[in-house]
């Protein structure tokens, strides 16, 4: 599977040659780091994309729309593209230190390198390592989340944000917990998502209450522990128990979690999952 971000020059995320649309102008266009320096510029903002959203096809399309929201906006911004790794946070909570070192390490070096002062991730995980680890380790970029960042392009007037298709539609925002407990983010991802005038509802466990989708803590890439009822499954049910025309996520895993959990309650018809980008991305038409 390709990555996101793999050539030095301009990357396209529109998919290969055959699937390209006959209007170019659609096409997205994100330069790399290396490319902006060799051309004695310097981006306003560094995306950093995350093993998700880089390799996972569902993830791809999150990516997207965090580049369309941004081209919106004519943000100058980069990508790391092939010297992006892993931010080592799966290495960490699966209690190998060696490896999450390494990577982090790595990826210091090259981001103050390139003297990077801020970072915007779609990914709570590498929102959370970036922002609370790395620093100790001579990380010197500041990192918000993307929904921190559409909600400030918002205030600020330079995003307008309109209802469009879901527009009355009912939402319930799941909490990641990297944004949410680990980091006190509860307000953005909601605000965001009110701005598209729908009726956004609760689960009986949100916010600082919050349940686990089950992906964290490099548990997604383990098998599961003996038990009754696995915990996305447990999740996605207490969603849907809310008859939400839209799961609304803000985190990679999440979304593939609770995407697991509607297909098993087999309520894909009746109920979608999309990241918050997403949800802007489509109903402003971008």
């Amino acid at each position: 599977m390709e990555r996101l971000g793999s050539s030095r020059h301009q990357i396209d995320l529109t998919g290969p040659p055959k699937k390209h649309k006959k209007d170019m102008s659609e096409a997205l266009k994100v330069p790399t780091m290396a490319d902006m320096m060799a051309a004695g510029e310097t981006p306003d903002i560094l995306f950093w994309v995350g093993c998700s959203g880089s390799f996972d096809d569902r993830a791809k399309k999150i990516t997207k729309a965090i580049v369309k929201i941004l081209n919106k906006v004519d943000m100058k911004f980069a990508v790391l593209g092939v010297e992006e790794s892993c931010t080592g946070d799966p290495a960490k909570r699966a209690g190998n230190e060696f490896t999450f070192m390494m990577q982090a390490m790595s990826n210091i070096q090259v981001m103050n390198a390139y003297e990077v002062k801020k970072i915007v991730t779609g990914c709570p995980h590498c929102f959370n390592t970036i922002k609370n680890e790395y620093p100790e380790l001579g990380g010197k970029s500041e990192v918000i989340h993307h929904t921190q960042l559409v909600q400030q392009l918002i205030d600020e007037g330079k995003l307008k944000v309109e209802g469009g298709e879901f527009k009355g539609k009912k939402i319930t925002f799941h909490d990641p917990c990297y944004l949410g407990r680990a980091n006190g983010e509860y307000e953005a991802p909601r605000s965001v998502i009110e701005k598209l005038d729908v009726e956004l509802t609760e689960m009986k466990r949100s916010r600082a209450n919050g349940l686990c989708c089950g992906a964290g803590g490099a548990q997604m890439f383990k098998e599961a522990e003996p038990g009754n009822k696995e915990i996305n499954m447990e999740r996605a049910e207490e969603a849907l128990e809310l008859k939400p025309d839209v799961i609304a996520t803000g985190c990679p895993f999440c979304n593939t979690m609770m995407t697991d959990g509607v297909k098993y309650n087999d309520k894909q018809e009746e109920t979608q999952v999309l990241d918050v980008a997403e949800l802007i991305a489509q109903a402003n038409d971008l």
